[in-house]
């Protein structure tokens, strides 16, 4: 049988169907969209893929995505010194930071404990978060846990309450303004603005 699309072009097709949430068909649409675009279009999208590798970091202080370390948030002084928001990702403190409602710092596990897909607290940055708490105690005064509410998320909350607990500092969890097995990232602003007005003591 005859070869109908060509190697390359099957190889892009592969490769955005790696991607989560994007199947076969999307692949296919969107390897023919960059094949008809211009070539300088394609050349700019090529570059961005690139320079994601290139330029990003993770930020020393809060394990947050940046091109410069400290991130821009850790690095702004105006914002609340004394609270910390724990998330499990990236896109979480884009969420966060979308309801206006949020001005402290951010601190990014990187995922949650979830023994199935074999992630434990060693895979986290948990140990980072309680180094900081530990050198900065007397600036630190509310730990928020805004890990997700799922099965995994409560866990990781529960798991940081013992291990966070010697410190004495206040410790809060994000209220139930959102579903359980919802993500952060998807939830809207003013649902995610209840849940940050709503948290209550951990």
């Amino acid at each position: 049988m005859a070869k109908v699309i060509p190697d390359s072009v099957q190889k892009l097709i592969d490769e955005f169907a790696k991607l989560p949430g994007i199947g076969e068909k999307t692949a296919g649409r969107l390897t023919f969209y960059l094949l008809n675009a211009d070539t300088s279009e394609v050349s700019q999208f090529g570059e961005a893929v690139l320079n994601l590798t290139k330029n990003i970091k993770k930020c020393s202080i809060c394990g947050n995505i940046t091109e410069e370390d400290p991130c821009p948030i850790c690095a702004d002084k105006s914002r609340d010194q004394s609270i910390v928001a724990v998330v499990e990702h990236p896109l979480d403190v884009v969420a966060l930071e979308k309801t206006g409602e949020y001005n402290g710092l951010y601190h990014i596990l990187g995922g949650a404990i979830s023994p199935v897909d074999g992630i434990g607290p060693e895979n986290l940055t948990i140990d980072d978060l309680v180094r900081r708490v530990e050198k900065n105690k007397s600036i630190i005064k509310e730990i928020i846990l805004a890990t997700n509410p799922s099965l995994e998320g409560e866990a990781t909350a529960m798991y940081l309450q013992k291990k966070l607990l010697p410190y004495k500092i206040k410790l809060t969890r994000i209220a139930r303004g959102l579903p359980v097995g919802g993500d952060l990232e998807y939830a809207d602003e003013i649902t995610l603005q209840r849940a940050l007005e709503g948290r209550k003591e951990y």
